[in-house]
């Protein structure tokens, strides 16, 4: 292998498929593409990958950075006596392909409203009319046509018909539609409040990540393009304040390479910042207490972390309702409501109809109304480093309801989702509600392995014997603290629940976000350069200005088609 090349991108997920496919289409570009964990070539793609069923993929710790931890409670840095919350292992993708390979497959957008925010915020050429034609050359849709809608793009997205959903999709839908929301065919291309098939980018039953959209066979022959996975990158190589190259761990061996014209970080909200931190890029006080020389003060690099704050309400599903053979999809209909709150935007909501819960025998039997904030005010979250090791994962502290219109706002759907679980169509499928946490006891029980699956085979038949049997199971072993009434009926435990229960939906983002040159919290200009360095750029969710009303995969390849075509016309 070479040691130089015009670009070099640190990160093979969807960003950086993209970036590696749109920069080595130009003959004359020499692309290294980087990435930590294993390849995922065509016609060798691992079956829990390729599945349309994500739960086994997601599960699956070949796949995962397996030593990241974060903590999503509020965490006071003010009263040091505070007792600290929890840690939680926290899935981020270690496959080509990233997240787009082991995630939900859910492809929206977000809404007009959240790229108007995004220029108010500085971001400017980043608004609905500037990135829309990106998300149309993004996807392939295999269902629509028109202004909003792709029909060549490298990634398909489709929806699962009617007549395939399952009975929990057909009875919430239906109990979605007597609550007085609208039905709406295309979630992609109506932003009105209504529910709707799930847009999935997955075509004939088997996921499309950016990996295996963008970076096919025929991509893979380009001489130009490198492709080094199981490639950890240690380091970025600084000559004065320019980039020109990294440092990495290739299949166990260090080596050097060196960029041309720019080295391109697409790690994701969490590892992007850190490694700019490392290089001394980041809050100046921060950096001296780790001991590392200050490149570039940066205030702004690893602040205001955001994700999607949730919370779900979960049941037992009876047999005749559960998924069946039709499709392996697990989300087939969603819903996009108005909180109501003041101020906020229309569609603040989102609930995603989960109709199994996870991989194994017991996953089958339950199924969720799976609530998040769509339009999130928590941006108080933040990414540290825990020492100048790179070995060493970075603290990661997401501060999900810091502040409080988003604990208000999960309430109140608890309550919405309450009365969806108690309507007649749902709670004729349905028994033993309860609200649900994503504990370390169900982590352990999700990881994929001939224990668990033992395990999960044996509860879920004890779980379809008697009634009584099984409401005193779930009782006894399944509810972790709140019961279904008695948050129903008290505020203070359904807000105990909210706070101790809530997660993110694994959408970090903007923690090394986009911005105009005076806002000192701005880590790139609006094309992902970085600021007071040369010859690096960051492409990923991290450069936000704000998590959009959606699932971030999709923004995620649009952004990195958008900065690709920047790339290009400067070269």
């Amino acid at each position: 292998m070479t040691n130089t090349f015009d670009y070099i991108i640190v990160g093979g997920g969807s960003a950086g498929s993209v970036q590696a496919n749109r920069l080595s289409a130009r003959s004359g570009n020499t692309v290294l593409l980087c990435e930590a964990g294993q390849d995922t070539p065509p016609g060798q793609v691992p079956k829990e990958i390729a599945d349309s069923y994500s739960g086994t993929a997601y599960f699956d710790p070949r796949f995962h950075w397996t030593e990241l931890k974060v903590t999503t409670q509020v965490v006071s840095h003010n009263n040091p006596d505070a007792e600290r919350p929890p840690l939680r292992k926290y899935e981020q993708a270690r496959v080509l392909g990233g997240g787009s390979s082991i995630n939900g497959q859910l492809a929206n957008r977000g809404a007009p409203t959240d790229y108007a925010d995004w220029v108010a915020r500085g971001a400017e050429g980043w608004g609905w009319d500037d990135v829309l034609p990106y998300f149309r050359k993004v996807e392939r849709d295999l269902d629509f046509d028109g202004p909003y809608h792709g029909k060549e793009g490298r990634i398909p997205v489709r929806r699962i018909p009617r007549e395939h959903w399952n009975g929990h999709a057909r009875a919430a839908a239906q109990a979605f539609g007597e609550a007085g929301y609208e039905y709406l065919p295309d979630q992609n291309g109506e932003f009105r409040d209504g529910y709707f098939p799930i847009t999935i980018s997955n075509a004939e039953e088997s996921r499309v990540s950016a990996a295996i959209g963008y970076l096919d066979a025929e991509t893979r022959r380009r001489p130009n393009l490198t492709i080094s996975t199981e490639t950890v990158v240690k380091s970025l190589v600084f000559e004065g304040t320019r980039c020109v190259g990294i440092r990495a761990v290739v299949k166990g061996q260090e080596q050097e390479f060196r960029a041309g014209r720019e080295v391109i970080l697409s790690c994701g909200a969490i590892h992007s910042p850190a490694h700019l931190m490392r290089a001394g890029i980041g809050p100046a006080g921060h950096l001296r207490d780790m001991g590392i020389e200050v490149l570039a003060n940066l205030p702004g690099v690893g602040q205001r972390l955001m994700d999607h704050p949730s919370i779900a309400l979960s049941s037992f599903l009876k047999r005749p309702a559960r998924v069946d053979s039709r499709t392996r999809r697990h989300i087939l209909v969603g819903l996009r409501y108005s909180s109501g709150l003041p101020e906020t935007p229309k569609g603040d909501m989102f609930v995603a109809v989960v109709h199994k819960s996870a991989w194994h025998a017991v996953g089958e039997q339950i199924a969720s109304l799976l609530v998040f904030v769509n339009k999130t005010y928590s941006e108080t979250g933040q990414v540290r480093l825990a020492g100048t090791d790179w070995r060493a994962e970075p603290v990661v502290e997401f501060n999900l309801l810091s502040d409080r219109r988003d604990l208000e706002r999960l309430m109140d759907g608890f309550r919405r989702m309450a009365a969806i679980q108690m309507a007649p169509a749902v709670a004729a499928i349905t028994t033993d509600p309860f609200p649900a946490s994503y504990s370390d006891k169900v982590r352990r029980i999700g990881v994929v392995n001939a224990k668990n699956r033992w395990l999960t085979r044996a509860i879920a038949a004890f779980l379809d014997g008697p009634a009584p049997v099984r409401s005193w199971f779930i009782d006894k072993f399944v509810v972790e603290g709140f019961r279904f009434r008695e948050v129903m009926e008290d505020e203070e435990a359904l807000e105990a629940f909210i706070r101790r229960a809530t997660i993110g939906v694994w959408h970090a983002s903007c923690t090394c976000r986009m911005g105009r040159a005076d806002d000192p919290m701005a880590v790139t200009d609006n094309a992902g350069r970085v600021r007071g360095v040369e010859g690096l750029r960051v492409v990923d969710a991290s450069i936000f200005p704000v998590v959009p009303c959606a699932n971030t995969n999709f923004p995620t390849l649009m952004t990195s088609e958008k900065i690709a075509d920047a790339i290009l016309a400067e070269a």
